[in-house]
C-alpha cells in the first residue's frame, strides 16, 4: 500500500520566481492575451506603461544615440536645420540642434512634438527606429520651420492643417514603404495624398477646437490645395 506523501506547504510562485522572472512572466503572459483579443483595454494600457517602465531608460539612451547621428550624417535633418538657421536670429536662439531636442518618455501614443516655446519633443518609448526617428524629428523641424517662416496659429484650425499637410508630405513619412511595410496601407494610386489626409485629419480631429471628424475633413479640404503644393524649403518632394 502506497504511503501518503508528507504534509508540507506548496510554495507560492512569488516565492519562486525572481523579480525578473516575474517581469518577464508578465510581460509574455500579457503580451499572449493582447496578441489573442483577450485583453481589455485597460489591461492592454497596463500593460504598455509597465513595458516603458522597464525600458525608459534604454529607449531614451538609444534615442539620444540616433538623434547624435542624425543631425550628423542624415541629409533632410541637415538640411532643416540649415534652413531652420536661415530664418533664425543670428544669436543662435531658435536653432534646432541635437542639444535642442529632448528625448523622453510620453504617457501619450504621439511620436513627438513642437512647441514654440520649448522647441522639439521626442517620444523615445514610442520611436521603433533610426528611420522612425528620422521622420519624426523631419515632421517637427518642419513644424518649427513653418512657425519662423510663416508665423501659423497653431490654435486656428486652418493654420494647423495646412502645417500638418506639409509636414507629412515633406517629412518622408509618407512614402510608400513606410505606409507598406509600417502601417499596413497597400495602395499604389493617390497613396501619397491619401496618406497625408488621413495624417492631417486625425491630427486636426485631436484638437481642442475641432468639433468632429467631420469638421476635420472639411477644414483639410478647403486648405488642401496649396498646402499640399507648398513643398518650401525643398525644391520639391524630398522623398
Amino acid at each position: 500500500m502506497a504511503m501518503d506523501a508528507p504534509q508540507t506547504a506548496t510554495p507560492t510562485m512569488s516565492n519562486t520566481i525572481s523579480s525578473a522572472d516575474s517581469e518577464t512572466f508578465y510581460n509574455w503572459s500579457t503580451f499572449f492575451s493582447i496578441l489573442t483579443g483577450r485583453a481589455d483595454p485597460t489591461l492592454r494600457q497596463k500593460y504598455y506603461d509597465h513595458h516603458d517602465d522597464i525600458n525608459e531608460e534604454k529607449y531614451t539612451t538609444r534615442c539620444n544615440k540616433d538623434k547624435e547621428w542624425l543631425f550628423k550624417h542624415s541629409p533632410i535633418i541637415r538640411f532643416m536645420s540649415h534652413n531652420i538657421d536661415l530664418l533664425a536670429p543670428s544669436s543662435g536662439t531658435a536653432s534646432i540642434t541635437s542639444d535642442t531636442v529632448t528625448c523622453a518618455r510620453c504617457p501619450t501614443s504621439q511620436a513627438g512634438g513642437f512647441s514654440p516655446t520649448h522647441g522639439i519633443l521626442i517620444c523615445a518609448n514610442h520611436i521603433r527606429n533610426r528611420g522612425h526617428l528620422e521622420d519624426t524629428l523631419a515632421h517637427e523641424m518642419v513644424h518649427a520651420y513653418d512657425h519662423m517662416r510663416f508665423k501659423l496659429d497653431p490654435y486656428d484650425l486652418r493654420h494647423a492643417a495646412c502645417m500638418e499637410i506639409r509636414a507629412s508630405t515633406l517629412s518622408g513619412e509618407c512614402r510608400w514603404g513606410r505606409e507598406f511595410f509600417t502601417r499596413g496601407q497597400w495602395g499604389l494610386t493617390q497613396q501619397l495624398q491619401e496618406c497625408v489626409r488621413r495624417r492631417a485629419t486625425l491630427s486636426v480631429a485631436a484638437r481642442p477646437a475641432c468639433k468632429d471628424d467631420v469638421q476635420a475633413v472639411r477644414v483639410v479640404d478647403e486648405v488642401w490645395e496649396g498646402c499640399f503644393r507648398d513643398t518650401r524649403p525643398f525644391d520639391e518632394i524630398y522623398r
